[in-house]
């Protein structure tokens, strides 16, 4: 299965001055905010998501409709060091995820999970990277 929806929760949400957040922005439509299942942790000046079935787990994010999901989803790949040709085990891994919308629809989307050990790393409790 494959989708051009994309959940970001971190440095490539609208606001960041960062160059992949504009590449993003100038790429893909913007369709509402958004939230998964999962836990935050922060990593250094980033944040990690980890999936996580409990109700009580969930990271607020947005949705994205990219335009050209095969060129930019190669782009942010190389971005995220994650894919063919980086040692395994990669930082991240782009998966697919299930978000609810913010008026609840349910979507399918990619995002980036964190898939480095999280000992030690603190755990953003609001699961808002913004409120961290």
């Amino acid at each position: 299965m494959s989708s051009d929806r994309l959940f970001v929760y971190g440095t490539l949400m609208r606001g960041f001055d960062h160059p992949m957040a504009r590449l993003l922005a100038g790429h893909a439509e913007f369709l509402c905010e958004a939230t998964c299942r999962g836990r935050l942790v922060l990593v250094k000046h980033y944040p990690g998501l980890l999936l996580s079935d409990a109700p009580t787990d969930i990271v607020h994010g947005e949705l994205f409709r990219l335009r050209v999901a095969g060129e930019l989803l190669r782009e942010l790949d190389m971005y995220e060091a994650c894919g063919e040709g980086f040692p395994e085990p990669t930082e991240y891994l782009r998966q697919l995820v299930d978000v609810a919308r913010a008026d609840g629809a349910p979507e399918k989307a990619w995002t980036y999970v964190y898939n480095w050990p999280v000992t030690g790393l603190p755990r953003i409790e609001s699961g808002r990277f913004l409120e961290r």
